[in-house]
């Protein structure tokens, strides 16, 4: 008898019978699901796949060539890659430089916030204005800030001169822009941060919380022995949603930090220039560095997905 035929499932019955099992228990509308996910997954995933072949190819073969073809042995090279990194490396450093404390900082303050806002008893008529201005934040515009946020940060604060003392230790003055980068973020993040705590929070168990405060907790041991503990899936999906916001902006970094040849230049801003020239767009270059700034909210989706997953179900 043949190794097919004799392997199972655990539970006695052939694998290959369990399948047929399976094949023959499909209806027209479970057949028509999966043809529908197929094609969407195929619509999602063709467009990677274009950037990432093109990234592999030579001038050459990018233009003998259509876009999701693979480039042939003639056509490969990693060339555009190296110049990639070589290019980007400086700018993930300092992306990561405010991305990291803006996503820690704004999380970590949206989820006190919101339990604030949600187990505390207050007066209906304090908490619901409190909670309108602070979620009112969400829907002002980038571009309706930019003009006062600029007078904010070069008439009024002028952190170059405050921190003088940080540039004469050999840093380069333009890093002021990076913690200028941290705090606009971190107040741009707190709107959305609280909401979707909040969100979260009111569907924690009220017997659980009245149960400690009975016993006498305080609300700051309430919040870090229960809550705080429980809150776990949604800090996953707020660090995700803000680390990547963050990450992606290229709004405020052109208005605080300006030029791709600033030492302080995150990696959008660097990416902005990649591959355009006089003679016209590197697509192979452009799209070697795409990919590669794009690794570490990748890697920040890996890293909680479980997580997140969790925290979006509930």
């Amino acid at each position: 008898m043949s190794d097919r035929k004799i392997r199972t499932d655990g539970s006695g019955a052939t694998v290959t019978g369990r399948l047929r099992r399976n094949v023959e228990g499909l209806t027209l509308e479970d057949v028509g699901l999966y043809v529908a996910l197929l094609l969407m997954a195929g619509f999602y995933l063709v467009p990677i796949e274009s950037g990432l072949v093109t990234s592999i190819k030579t001038g050459t073969a990018i233009l003998e060539t259509a876009p999701f073809a693979p480039p042939g042995s003639a056509g490969f090279t990693l060339e555009k890659w190296q110049t990639a990194i070589d290019a980007l490396v400086r700018g993930m450093g300092n992306s990561l430089l405010y991305a990291v404390p803006a996503t820690v900082i704004s999380a970590a303050v949206g989820s006190l916030t919101a339990y604030g806002l949600t187990i505390p008893d207050w007066k209906v008529s304090y908490k619901a204005p409190l909670l309108a201005i602070i979620i009112s934040g969400i829907f002002i515009p980038y571009q309706a800030v930019l003009v006062p946020l600029t007078q904010f940060w070069s008439q009024w604060v002028q952190l170059v001169q405050h921190l003088s003392f940080v540039w004469a230790l050999g840093v380069p003055d333009d890093y002021a822009g990076i913690i200028e980068l941290v705090i606009t973020h971190v107040a741009y993040g707190i709107p959305i941060c609280t909401l979707l705590f909040r969100t979260y929070y009111k569907n924690l168990s009220e017997e659980m919380i009245e149960s400690a405060r009975l016993d006498g907790a305080s609300l700051r041991r309430v919040y870090q022995r229960i809550v705080l503990p429980l809150s776990g899936p949604m800090f996953a999906v707020v660090l995700i949603y803000q680390f990547t916001q963050i990450w992606n902006d290229l709004l405020f970094t052109l208005v605080l930090v300006s030029t791709e040849s600033s030492p302080a230049a995150p990696v959008v801003l660097i990416l902005a220039g990649l591959g355009t020239s006089m003679e016209g767009q590197d697509f192979a270059l452009r799209m070697a560095g795409a990919f590669f700034a794009a690794l570490p909210t990748l890697a920040v989706y890996i890293f909680f997905g479980d997580e997140f997953a969790e925290g979006v179900a509930a």
